[in-house]
């Protein structure tokens, strides 16, 4: 239940620096009655202006941070005063005790819960946004719906002089339409939120595949390596397993003897190559010289013949002796370096006789006997080299087992599946909030419509009005008299604001039972407007009833003094020096 307890002003409208209370929480009827003494006192005429209705401002004020009517904020601080205005009004909701305070010049808002102060975050034009739609969310009523349901005037526009828009954003509202709408929109909210979280879940599982595929590239490299290294690595064992079996199968003696052998040979095959180069270069030089002894030969001979062995003259004087002469000489010497020749070949061959058949170079493995006598230890080394590699351990092995292991991130679709289908899901009940044709919508109108017709044509027929006026399923209004079918304005003042009342009655009604009953009611004028005395008194009748059986707080604003003596508690709201006050009981 909503519990309006109390209002509280200062330099609001009419009233002054002298704070004004009213206790709103009762269970009768009041009715506000007003003298101005600065016109004369209680006499005719002088009960307008004296700021009875500035309590249904004022009321309006805290709750919404506006007045009933468009009233300039700054035109709702006292004129002669002219600051310090703040206004005060306190509430109870589920147990809970509220209060909202809002001034002007300087600029206020306060909003307590218990008796903590909320922060308010933006308090420049005396309200805040976020502050004010807590507030109306913790009211459940807008401040249209308030003005139709909790404080009826004579200022706000009747609901059916509305244009038809407007009639079925009232009517929307009252019926629980727009809750449905407000509720579209926390589920666009939910639906936004659920595609972004889709999306960051799905840059997040991308992240983690490419996270993955990096890791699986390195860890491709790495066995590419590893390959690599293992390849080698099985090469050069088998390599040094082989050079340590080859030298295993030597016979090191042998090998040792047969380098002797080798360095013997070797040294017999030099000697005899030795004596066959000069035995060839000894046979070169025999034939040139038998070639010289040969020519001599034939040129001595043309020289005894008295021929020149040159040109073949004929030579008789004594050169010829000389030269026959030297030539014998140069054929004797020719002749005994042939000799010498044939006894060095011949001795040459004699040697080589003497050095016999060298046969085939012995075969060995080493290059020199040096490294053969080295051939245990090279024997050895390949051992050493050999348990050494065979030793060594796999550099990649532990680093790719290491990383297959804990590198990568398991990718689950769980999560974005969850939010799928949460979307999903959201869409899905978005179409049955939204759509026009949506079974939710039919029966939410179907169901309160009927509510509504039911309880308007009941304070009708209490008001006394004889016309039907029946709401349609498409929101709009059907109002006949006697089968004619009739507007609005084809109705007398009197018969409009007995449909005013009961409309706002009925109202107040279906929105107590799909809401929260509330246990505020203010009636401004409207039982002064064109209401005859059968009229009157049926209103009178239905709000005592009202505060009566529900212990409702209802306050009738009304100029009529004969309705004095038809209730039991009255509220005079006097004017004097330009300021109001009132008669109340509350401590301020």
């Amino acid at each position: 239940m909503l519990k309006i307890k109390s209002i509280t002003a200062k330099n609001f409208l009419s009233i002054g620096n002298v704070t004004q209370s009213v206790n709103l929480d009762r269970t009768d009827l009041t009715l506000i009655l007003g003298e101005n003494l600065d016109l004369g006192g209680d006499d005719s005429g002088s009960r307008n202006g004296v700021g009875k209705t500035a309590i249904l401002h004022a009321v309006s004020y805290a709750l919404y941070g506006a007045a009933l009517t468009s009233i300039k904020k700054d035109n709702l601080i006292n004129r002669t005063n002219g600051k310090n205005m703040l206004v005060t009004v306190e509430f109870e909701k589920d147990g809970i005790e509220y209060r909202i305070e809002r001034g002007r010049k300087p600029n206020v808002m306060r909003f307590y819960v218990g008796s903590v102060e909320q922060q308010v975050t933006d308090e420049s034009q005396g309200d805040s946004r976020e502050t004010q739609t807590v507030i109306e969310r913790l009211l459940c009523m807008s401040h249209t719906m308030f003005k139709h349901i909790v404080a009826l005037n004579t200022y706000t526009e009747p609901f059916l002089s509305l244009k038809a828009n407007e009639q079925r954003e009232i009517i929307e509202q009252l019926l629980g339409i727009t809750l449905l709408s407000e509720k579209a929109d926390l589920l666009k909210e939910r639906v936004r939120n659920s595609k972004d979280s889709i999306t960051q879940e799905e840059f997040r599982i991308k992240a983690t595949n490419d996270a993955n595929k990096r890791i699986e590239e390195q860890i491709t490299a790495l066995k590419r390596r590893q390959t690599m290294w293992l390849t080698k690595h099985t090469s050069d064992c088998s390599d040094l397993v082989a050079a340590y079996d080859q030298l295993n199968q030597i016979d090191i003696d042998v090998e040792i003897a047969s380098h002797k052998s080798l360095a013997l040979y070797n040294q017999k095959k030099t000697t005899i190559d030795t004596i066959v180069a000069s035995s060839k270069r000894t046979t070169t030089d025999l034939a040139k010289e038998e070639k010289t002894s040969a020519k001599l030969a034939l040129e001595i001979t043309s020289l005894q013949d008295h021929k020149c062995y040159a040109c073949g003259q004929d030579m008789h004087d004594q050169t010829h002796e000389s030269v026959l002469a030297a030539k014998i000489k140069l054929l004797d010497e020719s002749n005994s370096q042939i000799a010498t020749y044939k006894e060095q070949i011949s001795a040459y061959a004699s040697e080589i006789l003497k050095l016999g058949d060298i046969g085939i170079a012995p075969t060995v493995f080493y290059d020199s006997e040096s490294d053969a006598v080295e051939h245990r230890s090279s024997l050895a080394s390949l051992q050493t080299q050999l348990n050494t590699k065979n030793a060594e351990i796999d550099p990649y092995a532990d680093q790719i087992s290491e990383m297959i292991r804990t590198a990568f991130e398991v990718v689950s679709y769980d999560t974005i599946n969850s939010l799928t289908s949460m979307k999903d899901h959201e869409e899905f009940l978005l179409k049955l909030l939204t759509n026009k044709d949506s079974f939710i919508r039919k029966k939410i109108i179907d169901q309160n419509l009927s509510y509504l017709n039911l309880r308007l044509g009941y304070y009708l027929e209490k008001i006394g009005l004889p016309h039907q006026v029946e709401f349609q399923n498409d929101l709009t209004v059907n109002i006949t008299e006697l089968g004619r079918d009739l507007d609005f304005d084809n109705l007398s003042r009197g018969e409009r604001n007995r449909l005013i009342l009961s409309l706002s009655w009925a109202f107040r009604d279906v929105w107590e039972s799909l809401y929260q009953s509330i246990n505020l009611l203010f009636v401004d004028e409207l039982v002064d407007s064109g209401l005859d005395s059968s009229g009157m008194e049926s209103a009178l009748a239905i709000l005592k009833k009202i505060s009566r059986d529900s212990k409702k707080s209802v306050w009738l604003v009304s100029h009529r003094d004969e309705l004095v003596a038809r209730v039991e508690n009255i509220l005079r709201v006097t004017k004097s020096n330009g300021f109001t006050t009132y008669g109340s009981d509350v401590e301020i």
